[in-house]
């Protein structure tokens, strides 16, 4: 007669199921909240800055806080996402200050109309949170891993309103080509609960559904395809500026208040040399434009790259995530306007390159242009991802991530990203 013991392998996956439904609930809850009152703060300064122009001169002031923080907390050696990452794939630790900090420079830079986005700081912030979290549950290091995702899937979902998104891109951002599937259960429960728990308090997700796309024909295949060649192209040239601009801003300032008070200055010229705002903020206000339709300069890709590398590339803090989809919702909506193609399918379509392109994670980049566009582009969708994962090399936005396998051959390669 058979007889059930907890350690046979239905057993143990019973426990680990579990146990992890109870840890990633308790996450999503906590994370959850904090990332919704995070979203809320980002809304609230980004509106004061849309209404009153003269918030641009606060970003010095806004800057000199910033490093005065990181500095006060002895944190001037905090490399942000890398960190969280680097604490998945190995051992380092991540700092109590890392949530506090970034919580509150987030909305310094924002306030001031910087150019970062705030899916990076969810990043951090979520990571952050689930870290302190294993700690107070006494996990094991292994365990305190998928706490770390946990808060990473509950904290993005909470913000964006993509869980599926959230879930999948916290297992598969670190090392490319290598899922994390124990995270599977806790990072899907934390994204769904945190998600969940924005929208019950009235935190709307970021989705621009599109009305209307055109039959998947081989010419659009074609279209498609040359779109997603390009696209890769820009992905590769963002990675470059961001990059180059915080090597170029140390060798040239030591000091970081001076660092930081030099890009203040560069970013209000820069501004006042456009002549618009349009390259201030996250670049969610031109996301919307581009989805809606409406006309975007042909050089609006380029102008965003640079604003976010002037700032980025300093010290100011955020993230790099929607100015990603900016350029690419403004790269995609200008190819379409140029040669007749609906360029809000466009747009969805270039915002999907470009993430895939800076963050090298195809499966989550799929199911983020599912959850903000729609399932009916999902032909376009998934081959312009595959040809930008493909062509975008080993580029991206964190030096802590690392490619474990060839994107070209079956073979092992761990390289970090460059």
């Amino acid at each position: 007669m058979y007889r059930f013991e907890m350690h046979t392998p239905w057993g143990d996956n019973f426990h680990y199921f579990f146990k992890w439904t109870c840890i990633s609930c308790f996450i999503g809850l906590l994370v959850g909240a904090v990332g919704m009152i995070f979203g809320y703060g980002v809304r609230a300064v980004t509106a004061v800055w849309t209404e009153h122009d003269w918030t641009l001169y606060l970003l010095p002031l806004c800057g000199a806080a910033i490093v005065w923080l990181y500095k006060t907390f002895h944190e001037e050696k905090n490399n942000g996402t890398n960190m969280v990452l680097e604490a998945i794939s190995s051992d380092r630790n991540i700092t109590f200050a890392t949530a506090p900090l970034i919580f509150i420079s987030t909305l310094l830079t924002h306030v001031a109309a910087g150019s970062s986005g705030r899916e990076g700081a969810a990043l951090q912030l979520g990571g952050s949170l689930g870290n302190q979290i294993g700690r107070l549950l006494d996990l094991d290091e292994k365990d305190k891993k998928i706490a770390v995702m946990c808060g990473m899937s509950a904290c993005f979902a909470a913000l964006f309103g993509t869980p599926l998104t959230a879930g999948i891109f916290s297992m598969e951002v670190v090392s490319i080509g290598v899922m994390y599937y124990a995270a599977l259960v806790p990072c899907l429960f934390s994204a769904f609960i945190g998600a969940g728990i924005a929208r019950l308090c009235g935190l709307p997700p970021e989705q621009f559904l599109l009305e209307t796309v055109p039959q998947f024909t081989l010419k659009a295949a074609v279209f498609t395809i040359l779109l997603g060649i390009l696209c890769a192209a820009v992905s590769v040239v963002f990675c470059i500026i961001l990059h180059q601009s915080e090597r170029t801003y140390r060798r040239l300032f030591s000091n970081a208040y001076v660092r930081i008070l030099a890009a203040s200055a560069i970013f209000i010229i820069l501004t006042l040399l456009s002549g618009t705002r349009d390259y201030n903020g996250s670049g969610m206000e031109l996301i919307a434009r581009c989805m809606e339709g409406e006309p975007v300069r042909y050089e609006a890709f380029l102008m965003k790259m640079i604003f976010t590398g002037a700032v980025l590339g300093a010290g100011f803090k955020g993230g790099e995530i929607v100015p990603t989809m900016c350029v690419g919702a403004t790269f995609g909506a200008a190819a379409g306007q140029l040669l007749g193609i609906d360029p809000a399918l466009c747009a969805a379509c270039g915002t999907a390159a470009l993430f895939v392109g800076v963050t090298n994670c195809p499966v989550a980049t799929v199911f983020l242009a599912f959850e903000m566009f729609g399932f009916q582009a999902m032909p376009y969708f998934a081959l312009i991802v595959a040809v930008s994962f493909t062509l975008s090399g080993y580029y991206g936005l964190y030096k802590s991530q690392k490619f474990i396998y060839s994107k070209i051959r079956t073979e092992y390669i761990n390289i970090r990203s460059h």
